[in-house]
């Protein structure tokens, strides 16, 4: 076992496992007496590797870290984290229920500056919840987020047991996507064939991806895929579909042993594959934390660690293939500066700061097979920044160019000013991609 909460904790179960600037994080489903209000919490903990010791921030028991607010859609449970860093905020996905009344469920998001204390976004309300397309004798609602961030996109996987291409007992798996990670704007729901526009999160459920419950979603740069980590009975599978959902391109591996409750997959901090230490070019990890056990409460508990490589990747045979494996990942320069691979190309970064916010690994040393990526530009310590009502915030390189970042606390860390712009001027300007995927 490499997780618990303390004396009193008798579940725990539902993680979200992150590999965050050399710390292995976790958060996860569980109850302290003395976190309040009366029901579930989210508990957090940290260690050097992923079999722990896991401790609270300064060692000790792991820390509830977010509970209930009495009089919101979350009064009393909080429960089921996906935790996402993209740039200098880290975006908390998670379940949260005023009760334990039918279909009170829904999911809810926070957001942070350090992962461990938090602030309840979209003014505290629901993101997500019950679509109401068929009501069935599961009266769960909806709940069990797993979040992505790919592409300038928000990924959201969730249970909904309202949902209409749910199986006769729930069990299904839907997913969103929007620009926007409160998911108010510009949401896009999976429909059997594709991603269409649709005016909010309460639209039908018309196409579930997986057969399960409490599952989780990781995109696989090195094998260009989506994978969904769910239970069954040999355990935990993988079970893989390409970047548009549309078809399965492996075959589903199962990573074998007990299991009580959905995975957590060891994911990097935009909820990507890591790579691999040994050899990033041809060997992909899969590891999973997971609950083996029911404890006093009659609740899974007893999170433990299982994992397998898949071997034969061949990330580095090709140029493209090398642009995918590694996009988001820093590593040092030949200039004793930062190289981060986006979209097929380097970005030299003077601040080893900024370019450990804006991606989602980090390497000592890079492959031959990456340094041969070609450089498109430099980002400079104090680069002119813009600041669009509308857009958002961008650093100016030095090609001239305007790259997109996600949020204003990039722009801190590199001493760079944001100069407020109309967003027609910010439309008019060259642009290169986004700075962070």
């Amino acid at each position: 076992m490499i997780a618990a909460g303390g004396a009193d904790a008798v579940y725990n179960y539902g993680p979200s496992v992150m590999l965050d600037r050399g710390q292995t994080r976790m958060w996860w489903c569980s109850q302290y007496g003395g976190a309040g209000p009366a029901g579930d919490d989210i508990l957090y903990a940290q260690a050097q590797s992923i079999d722990g010791p896991f401790t609270a921030p300064g060692g000790g028991i792991p820390a509830a870290v977010f509970s209930g607010a009495p009089g919101n859609f979350d009064g009393m449970h909080t429960c089921d984290p996906s935790v996402l860093r993209v740039g200098s905020t880290y975006y908390l996905y998670y379940t949260g229920a005023a009760g334990d009344h039918a279909l009170g469920n829904a999911i809810g998001l926070a957001t942070s500056t350090d992962g461990v204390h938090w602030t309840r976004a979209a003014g505290g309300r629901p993101i997500l919840g019950p679509s109401h397309d068929v009501h069935r004798d599961n009266v769960y609602g909806a709940g069990q987020p797993s979040a992505v961030y790919l592409d300038g996109w928000f990924y959201l996987m969730f249970t909904d047991t309202t949902g209409r291409a749910a199986e006769w007992n729930g069990a299904g798996q839907f997913v969103l996507r929007s620009p926007d990670p409160a998911f108010g704007s510009g949401v896009q729901a999976l429909d059997v064939g594709g991603f269409v526009p649709v005016a909010s999160t309460a639209t039908a459920r018309t196409r579930s991806v997986v057969e399960g419950f409490s599952a989780d979603l990781m995109w696989v740069g090195a094998l260009d895929a989506f994978v969904i980590a769910h239970e069954t009975d040999a355990g935990t599978t993988l079970t893989f579909w390409t970047a548009d959902f549309a078809e399965h391109p492996y075959q589903p591996v199962v990573i074998a042993g007990p299991w009580k409750e959905g995975p957590g997959l060891v994911r990097r901090p935009d909820g990507h594959a890591p790579l691999s230490s040994a050899d990033p070019c041809d060997r992909v990890p899969f590891d999973v934390v997971r609950a083996t056990a029911i404890g006093g409460a009659a609740a899974p508990t007893a999170l433990r660690h299982f994992g397998l490589d898949l071997l034969g990747s061949q990330a580095c045979a090709t140029p493209s293939r090398v642009a995918k494996a590694f996009d988001g990942v820093t590593m040092p320069s030949p200039e004793r500066t930062m190289d981060l691979v986006r979209e097929g190309k380097q970005v030299r970064v003077d601040r080893r700061a900024v370019a450990v916010a804006l991606a989602g690994e980090l390497l000592e040393k890079a492959p031959s097979a990456v340094a041969a990526l070609p450089v498109a530009a430099r980002l400079r310590s104090s680069a002119e920044a813009l600041a669009a009502p509308g857009r958002g915030y961008a650093l100016v390189l030095d090609d001239h160019r305007l790259w997109r970042v996600p949020d204003a606390g990039v722009l801190t860390l590199n001493g760079s000013a944001s100069r407020p712009v109309t967003d027609a001027q910010w439309d008019a300007a060259p642009k290169g991609p986004a700075l962070s995927g």
